[in-house]
Protein backbone atom coordinates (compact mmCIF):
# COMPACT_ATOMS: atom_id res chain seq x y z
CA UNK A 1 0.00 0.00 0.00
CA UNK A 2 1.22 3.49 -0.75
CA UNK A 3 1.65 6.30 1.77
CA UNK A 4 -1.57 8.03 0.70
CA UNK A 5 -3.53 4.83 1.21
CA UNK A 6 -2.01 4.37 4.67
CA UNK A 7 -2.92 7.96 5.57
CA UNK A 8 -6.52 7.51 4.43
CA UNK A 9 -6.88 4.25 6.36
CA UNK A 10 -5.45 5.91 9.48
CA UNK A 11 -7.90 8.81 9.02
CA UNK A 12 -10.79 6.35 8.66
CA UNK A 13 -9.75 4.37 11.75
CA UNK A 14 -9.55 7.53 13.87
CA UNK A 15 -12.92 8.67 12.52
CA UNK A 16 -14.50 5.32 13.44
CA UNK A 17 -12.94 5.33 16.92
CA UNK A 18 -14.35 8.82 17.53
CA UNK A 19 -17.76 7.44 16.52
CA UNK A 20 -17.48 4.77 19.21
CA UNK A 21 -16.13 1.82 17.21
CA UNK A 22 -13.46 -0.51 18.53
CA UNK A 23 -10.90 -1.28 15.83
CA UNK A 24 -10.42 -5.06 15.92
CA UNK A 25 -8.11 -5.53 12.92
CA UNK A 26 -6.49 -3.52 10.17
CA UNK A 27 -5.21 -4.76 6.83
CA UNK A 28 -6.17 -8.35 7.59
CA UNK A 29 -5.32 -10.48 4.58
CA UNK A 30 -5.71 -14.02 3.35
CA UNK A 31 -5.57 -15.65 -0.10
CA UNK A 32 -9.10 -14.28 -0.79
CA UNK A 33 -8.09 -10.66 -0.34
CA UNK A 34 -7.64 -7.95 2.27
CA UNK A 35 -9.95 -6.18 4.72
CA UNK A 36 -8.98 -2.56 5.37
CA UNK A 37 -10.61 -2.27 8.80
CA UNK A 38 -12.61 -4.66 10.97
CA UNK A 39 -14.46 -2.74 13.69
CA UNK A 40 -16.97 -3.55 16.41
CA UNK A 41 -19.80 -1.50 17.85
CA UNK A 42 -22.94 -2.51 19.72
CA UNK A 43 -22.45 -6.23 19.09
CA UNK A 44 -22.02 -5.84 15.33
CA UNK A 45 -18.84 -6.53 13.44
CA UNK A 46 -18.29 -4.10 10.56
CA UNK A 47 -16.01 -4.93 7.64
CA UNK A 48 -14.99 -1.46 6.51
CA UNK A 49 -13.66 -0.68 3.07
CA UNK A 50 -11.80 2.64 2.89
CA UNK A 51 -12.05 4.44 -0.44
CA UNK A 52 -10.64 7.83 -1.41
CA UNK A 53 -10.80 9.97 -4.50
CA UNK A 54 -9.06 13.28 -5.01
CA UNK A 55 -11.21 14.22 -8.01
CA UNK A 56 -14.98 13.76 -7.59
CA UNK A 57 -15.46 14.35 -11.33
CA UNK A 58 -14.94 10.61 -11.77
CA UNK A 59 -17.56 9.68 -9.16
CA UNK A 60 -17.62 9.40 -5.41
CA UNK A 61 -15.20 7.18 -3.53
CA UNK A 62 -18.10 4.86 -2.65
CA UNK A 63 -18.88 4.47 -6.39
CA UNK A 64 -15.53 2.70 -6.76
CA UNK A 65 -16.74 -0.29 -4.71
CA UNK A 66 -17.79 -2.29 -7.76
CA UNK A 67 -19.80 -5.53 -7.73
CA UNK A 68 -16.55 -7.47 -8.23
CA UNK A 69 -14.97 -5.66 -5.25
CA UNK A 70 -18.07 -6.33 -3.11
CA UNK A 71 -17.88 -10.04 -3.96
CA UNK A 72 -14.19 -10.14 -3.05
CA UNK A 73 -14.86 -8.34 0.25
CA UNK A 74 -17.70 -10.73 1.09
CA UNK A 75 -15.50 -13.76 0.46
CA UNK A 76 -12.66 -12.26 2.47
CA UNK A 77 -15.03 -11.45 5.34
CA UNK A 78 -16.26 -15.03 5.43
CA UNK A 79 -12.65 -16.24 5.57
CA UNK A 80 -12.07 -13.79 8.44
CA UNK A 81 -15.05 -15.12 10.36
CA UNK A 82 -13.87 -18.71 9.88
CA UNK A 83 -10.30 -17.87 10.91
CA UNK A 84 -10.92 -15.49 13.80
CA UNK A 85 -14.33 -16.65 15.11
CA UNK A 86 -15.08 -13.17 16.47
CA UNK A 87 -18.27 -14.16 18.30
CA UNK A 88 -20.62 -11.45 17.00
CA UNK A 89 -23.78 -12.79 15.46
CA UNK A 90 -24.35 -9.70 13.33
CA UNK A 91 -22.01 -8.33 10.72
CA UNK A 92 -22.23 -5.79 7.96
CA UNK A 93 -20.21 -4.14 5.22
CA UNK A 94 -19.48 -0.43 5.59
CA UNK A 95 -17.58 2.04 3.45
CA UNK A 96 -15.68 5.07 4.68
CA UNK A 97 -15.44 7.44 1.73
CA UNK A 98 -12.75 10.11 1.87
CA UNK A 99 -12.37 13.19 -0.27
CA UNK A 100 -9.36 15.29 0.76
CA UNK A 101 -10.39 18.40 2.64
CA UNK A 102 -13.81 17.04 3.63
CA UNK A 103 -15.08 15.07 6.60
CA UNK A 104 -15.06 11.32 5.92
CA UNK A 105 -18.43 9.85 5.02
CA UNK A 106 -19.35 6.63 6.85
CA UNK A 107 -21.83 4.54 4.87
CA UNK A 108 -23.19 1.85 7.16
CA UNK A 109 -24.59 -1.27 5.49
CA UNK A 110 -23.16 -0.08 2.18
CA UNK A 111 -23.94 -3.49 0.68
CA UNK A 112 -24.94 -6.98 1.76
CA UNK A 113 -23.44 -10.40 1.16
CA UNK A 114 -26.74 -11.70 -0.22
CA UNK A 115 -26.31 -13.65 -3.42
CA UNK A 116 -22.56 -14.09 -3.21
CA UNK A 117 -21.12 -17.57 -3.64
CA UNK A 118 -18.56 -17.77 -0.85
CA UNK A 119 -16.58 -20.97 -1.37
Amino acid sequence: MNKKGERYEEQAALFLEEAGFEIVDRNWSCPMGELDIVARKDGTLAFVEVRARSNPAFGTPADSVTPAKRAKLAKTAMAYIKARRPGEEAFRFDVVAIVPGAEPEHIEDAFTADGFDFF
